[in-house]
């Protein structure tokens, strides 16, 4: 069973962010980046699925130029089998969501896996638009996953519970928080053997772009913080109604 496994390649979470060309661009400089948080889980658990003694590949996939290598190499080292590159900026989740899907079309893959977000665009879009390429089903917000050969459960978090599907292959599902318990940390081991592994870069497909960046905004400062005393519970009341206009 092969299954691709999508990537962002996206700023540490700790980063601190800047726009250039007008604020029109994030402004790279300085920023160390990382494997999408939602990605690293559905990684680890299909690791974990691997490991349990399901026939499992597990290839990595993410659309961008030379730099973004070094995360499909962490990727690699953490335990996926290949990868692959398609050589393009990626400029929208419709241009990424079709590039992923030519791949799965050409790769003879079983099924797609992807993070919920990608977490500097939030976009939580391209799992649905690669499903709609491809012409296959699709589950959104994964917070489980279990494979046999046949078919695969997928659990989902609904309000009040659970709701548990069942689908037969192909076809793709996001993965969010719940996915794994934490992602796994690659071992000197994983580094060495990452460096043989394969890593193909293929071509982008044309796609017309419907999107353009006007301009990125910061948030707004946060305002001053009244420090109330833990004796003075009344003085809290009365910051929350008079000024807050919380109660």
């Amino acid at each position: 069973m092969k299954v691709l496994l999508c990537i962002s390649h996206v700023p540490d979470t700790t980063s601190k962010i800047r726009f250039v060309n007008d604020n029109k661009e994030f402004d790279k400089t300085d920023i160390q980046y990382i494997i999408g948080p939602f990605d690293e889980l559905a990684l680890t658990r299909l690791l974990e699925i691997k490991e349990s003694g399901i026939d499992l590949t597990i290839t990595v996939v993410t659309v961008g130029k030379e730099e973004v290598e070094p995360t499909i190499r962490k990727a690699l080292a953490i335990g996926a089998d290949d990868a692959v590159r398609v050589d393009a900026v990626p400029t929208d989740g419709l241009f990424v969501a079709r590039q992923i899907a030519e791949v799965f079309k050409a790769g003879g893959y079983d099924f797609v896996v992807t993070g919920k977000e990608a977490i500097d665009s939030n976009g939580n879009q391209v799992g649905e638009m690669i499903a709609e390429f491809a012409d296959i089903a699709s589950v959104s917000s994964a917070a489980y996953l279990n494979l046999t050969a046949e078919k695969a459960t997928i659990t989902r978090e609904i309000d009040g519970g659970k709701e548990v599907i069942e689908v037969q292959y192909p076809f793709v599902t996001s993965a969010q928080k719940g996915m794994a318990k934490e992602p796994r940390i690659p071992g000197m081991r994983g580094i060495m053997q990452a460096r043989q592994k394969k890593l193909a870069v293929v071509p982008a497909v044309e796609q017309e772009l419907y999107t353009e960046v006007v301009k990125h905004e910061l948030p707004k400062p946060k305002g001053a913080c009244k420090m109330v005393s833990a004796d003075n519970p009344a003085e809290l009341i009365r910051l929350l109604h008079e000024e807050a206009r919380a109660l």
